[in-house]
């Protein structure tokens, strides 16, 4: 199945993708895969829970590297940083692999506004290499940190934005519209939080909103879960979306989202603003 999704992704054009040392409990999607020239762009990420140690980040990537069978990735990415590491510490470590040629750039994961700025100072102060890109949760109901956090960093220092669960779990995908099926990723116990998170007061409002906004998919003619990826790709900071899928026909659907994305208008885009009213405001916005 692993084989055939990165087979249909690299025939549609996609030439990045996302892997870590936390994927599969460590186990990797076979190395015949990465070996057979599908791969032009490939981003890793280190593993938070055993720290940002500068041992860790050049160990965990050498050895992923050997696993893979890949001289270097594109983008190697750290994880929130633990109170343990100095910061100075984590951004000569990402400098050196990418001095030794086993990665182009470094990103960040889930670090907050002061923390990039914070490794972007350090980097400057001694002349060392920043990051460039961060990993961040963005979908129709998680807007504050790309929308209103990380403009600023991407107008000031040039850091992209590379977004990760467009479709919210599932949630977005309109399966929970009638309760949590048997077969679905939210009936299984080690999700019993996405589970109580979709019963919940808020998740049956957003489920609502989501029943609202597929006159406008039907309108523009794509499904709801096209919509909800185009209208991740549509922001300027975004650099690309990661897609998480687990059969060929989802992640032919998902790719579709590409076709919607030039139908997605200022006027489409207030229309779906208008239904989920919860657009975060800038200072930006405030003083207009």
């Amino acid at each position: 199945v692993a084989e055939r999704l990165m087979t249909i992704a690299y025939e549609s054009g996609v030439n990045l993708f996302d892997t870590a040392e936390v994927y599969a409990a460590g186990k990797y999607a076979p190395v015949c895969i990465w070996g057979r020239g599908y791969i032009e762009g490939v981003v890793w990420g280190a593993e938070t829970e055993r720290g940002l140690s500068r041992k860790h980040i050049i160990e965990g990537l050498k050895g992923s590297l050997q696993r893979l069978q890949l001289e270097y990735v594109d983008v190697v990415f750290a994880n929130r940083p633990d109170s343990n590491t100095p910061m100075e510490e984590i951004v000569r470590a990402m400098t050196h692999v990418i001095n030794q040629g086993m990665a182009m750039y470094w990103g960040t994961s889930r670090w907050s506004a002061m923390e990039i700025m914070e490794a972007y100072s350090v980097a400057r102060q001694f002349n060392m290499i920043p990051p460039v890109c961060e990993q961040a949760e963005y979908h129709l109901f998680q807007r504050e940190k790309v929308e209103v956090q990380l403009p600023e960093l991407y107008h000031k220092i040039g850091v992209g934005a590379m977004t990760w669960s467009p479709l919210a779990c599932g949630i977005i995908s309109g399966k929970y519209g009638n309760g949590v099926p048997e077969s679905s990723r939210a009936s299984l116990k080690c999700y019993q939080w996405l589970k109580e998170k979709i019963i919940s007061e808020e998740g049956r409002k957003q489920q609502t909103k989501l029943k609202d906004l597929s006159p406008i998919a039907e309108r523009l003619g794509c499904t709801l879960p096209q919509l909800a990826v185009a209208w991740c790709l549509r922001n300027e900071g975004v650099s690309s979306v990661l897609l998480g899928c687990s059969n060929p026909e989802q992640l032919i659907e998902n790719l579709g989202a590409i076709q919607v994305l030039p139908k997605m208008t200022s006027h489409v885009v207030n229309e779906i603003d208008n239904i989920l009213r919860n657009k975060p405001y800038s200072k930006k916005d405030y003083r207009s």
